[in-house]
């Protein structure tokens, strides 16, 4: 599992940017299911034979993760750029980041501390007073190695931390080894495994999927963060390692709190680590997969992960381990449910 986590963790995958890790995860999925789609927006779709074809069911992740692209080259050869998605830019500064297809390496740069004004120094930087420094001389020099809309993502080795792993846009990478792992095992109903694009600008490829599979039960797995790091005093909240999260509901979905529940006792009676929450500030792409042509059952699971959204996040292993066990005892027992 780790190895497969760091092939995904090391890929660029921005949003709009997701052939290198779609071709990974088609890679490690082709022998295990009956037939896979490719959408035009770039969505997989995996599709499962289940015994009995009376229900389609789905499991959804988000395989595309926030950064940034090139927007401007300065006539001293830096680059100017754009976040795509949601990225704090006080986390950003001096962060090394890796450019486009040849993988040009550069570091997020700024004025220094002894330039700055008083004002300058006393706020947050915008992103707008950023730049990406490539060692290029000049405008020419630079535009020999990048061009307008290259993708740009962190340059950020993957490697244990104590009993974790730290690494870059761990919550996608997190989220789709757990749903690669489940689908090694067989299912009674016919199954739609689902790796979407573009949910960090918008939930754009679960809108297209949740229309064409037409699921009867979905369930959405994303990441949620933890309040569990120094500076929060709360006991409330998730935790890193304490399992599976699965939420009530958050800022995009309200799960079917019925069914809900009865997964949180068929899990513990299994023995498998969840976190019950309700995670109203965070969003996933259940609610995008709720609204296909009939409408769908929808429950919402996350992986715990620290730092996400930025240049390094954590993750437990067993917490990846826990979904994996969630998603094939949801599919395991859904059917017995509805």
């Amino acid at each position: 599992m780790a190895e497969l986590l760091k092939k995904m963790s090391e890929i660029n995958a921005v949003s709009g940017n997701e052939n290198d890790i779609r071709n990974l995860i088609i890679a490690e999925i082709k022998d295990k299911v009956d037939d896979i789609t490719v959408d035009t927006m770039g969505n997989v779709i995996a599709y499962k034979k289940g015994s009995d074809s009376g229900k389609k069911i789905a499991v959804a992740v988000n395989m595309d993760e926030p950064g940034f692209i090139i927007s401007g080259v300065t006539e001293k050869g830096y680059l100017k750029f754009k976040a795509v998605g949601n990225i704090d830019p006080r986390k950003i500064i001096s962060k090394k980041v890796v450019i486009g297809a040849d993988k040009i390496k550069g570091v997020i740069g700024m004025k220094a501390i002894h330039l700055q004004t008083k004002s300058e120094r006393e706020n947050v930087v915008a992103a707008s007073k950023l730049f990406i420094d490539i060692g290029a001389k000049d405008k020419e020099d630079a535009e020999k190695y990048v061009k307008l809309g290259d993708y740009v993502t962190f340059d950020t080795e993957f490697m244990p931390i104590g009993s974790n792993v730290k690494g870059k846009a761990l919550d996608r990478s997190g989220i789709c080894t757990s749903l690669i792992n489940a689908i090694e095992k067989e299912y009674k109903y016919d199954t739609y495994m689902c790796f979407l694009v573009q949910r960090e600008v918008g939930a754009r490829g679960a809108k297209i999927v949740s229309h064409r599979i037409n699921a009867d039960v979905i369930l959405s797995v994303s990441s949620a963060e933890t309040a569990d790091m120094y500076g929060c005093e709360s006991n409330a909240g998730v935790k890193l390692g304490d399992g599976a999260v699965v939420n009530f509901a958050d800022r995009t979905i309200i799960s079917d709190k019925e069914i809900t529940e009865k997964m949180i006792k068929a899990a513990k009676k299994a023995k498998i680590k969840v976190q019950p929450q309700v995670l109203m500030p965070q969003t996933s792409d259940g609610g995008a997969m709720q609204s296909g042509a009939d409408g769908a059952i929808c429950l919402s699971s996350s992986v715990p992960c620290r730092y996400s959204h930025s240049p390094v996040s954590v993750m437990s292993l067993d917490d990846i381990n826990s979904m994996t066990e969630y998603i094939r005892l949801f599919l395991n027992k859904i059917g017995e449910m509805i």
